[in-house]
């Protein structure tokens, strides 16, 4: 054990309504083994919500809390002032944007408190004002949506990021290896370790790993070159490639392609390139305020009425009905 053996931290889990309890669950697991495994509380937690009331995670199940913002402020100013405040998110976000929960997390950080988003956090983080500039993970679902809300953000498709005093990650288990991070170092990498061991994982993964399924596991495919223009198509969906241009990049005949996602994918590859456009289209609908025809603009369509047109064949209702649909929902 290293000379930092004795630290002490206390952090507040900062409940958002909705939030993703896995994510919670995989931030808070690793402090309370690493005292098991310490021997000491060198960690100790409080969890908050916005007025102190018990908060209902995604998947329905409610937590009880110790705090309000209200109380936390007050604890600012004393001993009990956190290390470090836990933004724990989760679905439908912007529907539980607080300004006095941005405001609360600009005094934290203004105090020198480490803040944290796990899974849609950031969301939280950026509409405080604390991510300009800054780098940040979040979840690949919600990367389209959060890239065309936040600009000045540099969002990354990680598993976690870590910027001076901003910790954030894409949710889900990239939880464990964020908190593990933060253990090591303030302690050592036997201690991460001895939790690895408990939780049933053989690593910390690195911040850059992927997030996804590579697509031979994500879509089944086993053909390197059907693989290999899946993902020239999905790093070309604003600009997309024509076949032409596919073929000479993966020196194939057109006619080759033609057959090879016939016999893959079960469809041709225009309609493959097509679906995977609508569904970055989808995704922004549902997480940007961006105008309909903008979407059409970033997903590669030449206009708007065309990229209605595809969007109804697909999802049977307008780019349009999925907004209000949408609205409806946040607004219940």
């Amino acid at each position: 054990m290293n000379a930092r053996s004795t630290a002490k931290r206390s952090i507040v889990f900062f409940l958002v309504p909705e939030f993703t309890l896995v994510a919670f669950a995989t931030a808070l697991e690793p402090l309370r083994i690493a005292n098991r495994m310490l021997g000491y509380d060198a960690y100790t937690w409080r969890l908050a919500s916005a007025d102190g009331r018990p908060v209902t995670a995604s998947c329905g199940a409610t937590i009880n809390v110790d705090t309000s913002l209200d109380e936390e402020r007050r604890k600012l100013s004393g001993a009990d002032r956190p290390s470090m405040v836990v933004v724990c998110s989760g679905v439908n976000v912007e529907r539980h944007y607080s300004k006095a929960a941005f405001g609360w997390l600009r005094e934290e950080y203004n105090r020198g408190v480490a803040i944290a988003g796990l899974c849609t956090g950031a969301h939280i983080l950026a509409a405080a004002g604390l991510l300009s500039g800054k780098r940040c993970a979040i979840h690949w679902e919600n990367l389209p949506g959060f890239a065309e809300a936040f600009p000045k953000v540099e969002v990354f498709a990680d598993l976690f990021e870590v910027d001076q005093n901003i910790y954030t990650c894409a949710g889900g288990t990239a939880a464990l290896d964020m908190m593990l991070r933060l253990i090591a170092e303030e302690f050592d990498d036997n201690l991460v370790n001895r939790i690895c061991e408990q939780v049933l994982t053989d690593r910390v993964r690195n911040p850059t790993d992927r997030q996804r399924l590579p697509l031979r596991a994500r879509l089944g495919v086993q053909n390197s070159k059907v693989l290999t223009i899946i993902e020239l198509m999905e790093g070309n969906l604003a600009e997309p490639l024509s076949l032409v241009e596919i073929a000479d990049e993966v020196d194939l005949s057109r006619r080759q392609i033609e057959r090879l996602f016939r016999q893959e994918m079960g469809r041709s590859p225009a309609r493959y390139y097509l679906e995977i456009r609508l569904e970055r289209a989808r995704h922004l609908l549902i997480q940007s305020t961006l105008p309909v025809v903008e979407v059409a603009v970033a997903c590669g369509f030449v206009s708007a009425s065309h990229f209605s047109k595809c969007y109804r064949e697909v999802y049977a209702r307008s780019p349009q009905q999925e907004r209000v649909d949408r609205k409806q929902l946040l607004a219940a």
